[in-house]
């Protein structure tokens, strides 16, 4: 893939910011330098790529801003091989910036209409991952434990079923409430146990059960 000089420094650009104004990851900067955002969203929308903001896609949803995209990444601390499980695939950027990352990425979206684009995104780039079209409450337990789980949704509480198929010493990293919600990371200390950080306050579209097919 051949990309103009213009995205290019464009993306290096708003990583740059983001990077000096906040504790971002180094890899998670280098990661998302790697991969073409413009080319997961509308081309009517393809001068917007880099603005640091969320743009509409298919099935009514968004694209998370690269701020938030950068922090979520970030917050969950994986290695390279680890896997993880993300609810909302959406147009497949998050995906893409995971498997960036070197992770084991199992993806799912309720949007038979953005599973079927994401899938084709992320095959025309070459990434590899997990794609389902699925309820995203329900999770993947055939395929669990995960190192990580990943909403890019606002759950209205903390979704106990993913919480099941987390790995001890795993993490969620979600955004939870109704309306506006708070960034959670729930590290799953035992069976019982959770350790609970809060990372500020956003506002995603909110987790639904069941499929939409198109």
């Amino acid at each position: 893939m051949t990309e103009s000089k213009h995205h290019i420094n464009s993306r290096r650009r708003v990583l740059d910011e983001i990077s000096k104004r906040a504790n971002i990851d180094d890899k998670v900067i280098n990661a998302m330098n790697r991969v073409p955002r413009q080319l997961f969203i509308n081309k009517s929308l393809e001068s917007m790529a880099y603005a640091d903001k969320p743009l509409p896609i298919a099935a009514g949803q968004t694209i998370s801003q690269i701020y938030t995209v950068a922090m979520q990444t970030s917050l969950l601390q994986l290695n390279v091989g680890d896997k993880i499980l993300v609810i909302g695939t959406g147009c497949g950027y998050q995906t893409a910036v995971l498997c960036e990352l070197g992770y084991k990425v199992f993806s799912i979206e309720r949007f038979e209409e953005l599973h079927n684009i994401a899938k084709q995104n992320l095959d025309n780039l070459g990434y590899q991952a997990e794609l389902i079209y699925g309820d995203g409450f329900k999770g993947l337990p055939d395929h669990a434990p995960f190192d990580g789980v990943l909403l890019t949704c606002g759950a209205p509480e903390i979704p106990q079923k993913l919480m099941k198929q987390l790995a001890i010493n795993g993490k969620m990293v979600a955004p939870i409430g109704r309306g506006m919600q708070e960034m959670m990371v729930i590290q799953k200390i035992s069976e019982t146990e959770n350790k609970i950080t809060k990372e500020g306050t956003y506002r995603f579209v909110p987790m639904l059960s069941g499929k939409v097919d198109d």
